[in-house]
């Protein structure tokens, strides 16, 4: 068993606009090991450190609690996943100028960002997994299971959006 940190965020039923609402039956359902934050209007994320057999299970045993607790809300992100520079850099105890050096300097082989602009975006798992295959960094195997989890979380919920919208006919 490991223990895993991750933060999950949703968006709560049009009529259910505020999460503190909530509260008692999330824990009721099994997610008394999340911190609840209610602070957006219509909005809950959950920061859960939960133990489980791997980091996949973890996750996904936290969004049947959830869902259990409040049936229609929708997973908006599983984090951490997205990320700048800055985010790993903070992560792994580096200078984001050495972050974005090691980026420079090893363009062929860095990981491609998700979405390129002022602010170009990442999968963490892509970052750490670089990091530990090319530059050597020890990576604590907590962290890059519970990015891969979350990464395979988010695309599979695009993909389920995307699927519904190519099966909608176009008018």
């Amino acid at each position: 068993m490991q223990q895993y940190e991750f933060t999950l965020k949703f968006a709560l039923p049009m009529n259910e606009s505020n999460g503190q609402d909530f509260i008692e039956s999330l824990a009721d359902a099994g997610c008394d090991d999340a911190i609840v934050g209610t602070g957006q209007r219509g909005r809950i994320a959950l920061h859960f450190t939960r133990i489980a057999d791997n980091a996949f299970e973890s996750v996904t045993s936290a969004i049947r609690d959830v869902k259990h607790a409040i049936p229609d809300a929708r997973l908006i992100e599983a984090t951490p996943d997205f990320v700048g520079l800055s985010d790993v850099a903070e992560l792994i105890g580096f200078s984001r100028q050495n972050l974005r050096k090691l980026m420079i300097s090893h363009s062929e082989t860095f990981p491609i960002p998700m979405h390129s602009g002022t602010v170009s975006i990442w999968h963490l798992f892509d970052v750490l997994l670089w990091l530990e295959q090319q530059q050597k960094r020890v990576i604590d195997s907590a962290v890059k299971d519970i990015a891969l989890a979350n990464m395979k979380i988010n695309v599979l919920k695009q993909a389920a959006i995307l699927d519904i919208h190519l099966k909608t006919p176009v008018q």
